[in-house]
């Protein structure tokens, strides 16, 4: 019972720490953030969309928080570009082949041999995503097809 209640609470948080997050758990999770985005950029925060213009934190609560930061200056502006990055399966076969002796039937030695054939599933990490920002505000973003 005393490694129970502990690793119950660990498997908790790691789930809860992986589950998807959406716009609307993070505006109820920030709401002081929300009302204080234009209108316009609140409707579109509410389904996932950007615009040009938008703070960073208004691209925060649409599409959460990026998995990597750039910053740079450009034209004299300061930039700073969010990456998202997203994971898709790679499925592959592996083949094995042993060869051995073993007893067989009555003491005898005999040889064998076996071919295995398994599935494999690896993911591989890509850009989902990228936000271009100049002045805190989007200038750009694009997004995988």
């Amino acid at each position: 019972m005393k490694t129970f209640l502990p690793l119950s609470i660990s498997a908790l948080l790691l789930f809860n720490s992986c589950a998807p997050v959406t716009p609307q758990q993070r505006i109820e999770n920030n709401i002081g953030v929300y009302n204080s985005l234009p209108p316009g950029h609140q409707e579109l925060v509410k389904r996932g969309e950007l615009a040009r213009g938008m703070s960073t934190d208004a691209v925060f609560m649409a599409w959460g928080p990026p998995s990597r930061r750039y910053q740079g200056l450009q034209n004299n502006a300061a930039t700073e570009r969010w990456d998202y990055e997203g994971s898709k399966p790679v499925y592959s076969n592996s083949v094995g082949m042993g060869y051995g002796y073993g007893t067989g039937y009555y003491g005898r030695r005999a040889g064998y041999s076996s071919l295995s054939v398994s599935p494999e599933v690896a993911y591989v990490p890509y850009r989902k995503a990228t936000v271009l920002f100049k002045n805190n505000r989007v200038d750009s973003w694009e997004s995988a097809q």
